[in-house]
C-alpha cells in the first residue's frame, strides 16, 4: 500500500520549488530598496550628476528585476505546466 503515489508526490515538490522561486522577489525588491537609498544620498551630495546617477541606476534597478521575472516564471511553469507529472 502507497501513502503517497509517484504523481502526488512529484507534484508536492513542484510545489514546494514553486515557492521558493516566489520568494526571489524578496531580493530583488530589497536590493532595489537599498538601490534607491544610496541614489537618494548620491544625489543630496552632488546634485550637479544627478542625470548620470538616475540613469546608471535604472540600468541596475531593471537588472535587478529581471531575477524576480524569471523567479515568476519558472513559479508558474511548475505550477501550471508541469513537466515532471
Amino acid at each position: 500500500m502507497e501513502l503517497v503515489t509517484p504523481e502526488a508526490f512529484v507534484q508536492g515538490l513542484a510545489m514546494i520549488g514553486a515557492a521558493v522561486c516566489s520568494w526571489s522577489g524578496i531580493g530583488a525588491g530589497y536590493a532595489q530598496g537599498l538601490a534607491a537609498g544610496k541614489v537618494a544620498e548620491a544625489v543630496s551630495r552632488q546634485p550637479e550628476a544627478r542625470g548620470a546617477i538616475v540613469s546608471s541606476t535604472l540600468v541596475v534597478a531593471a537588472v535587478a528585476e529581471t531575477t524576480s521575472v524569471y523567479g515568476l516564471i519558472i513559479a508558474l511553469l511548475l505550477l501550471y505546466a508541469n513537466p515532471f507529472v
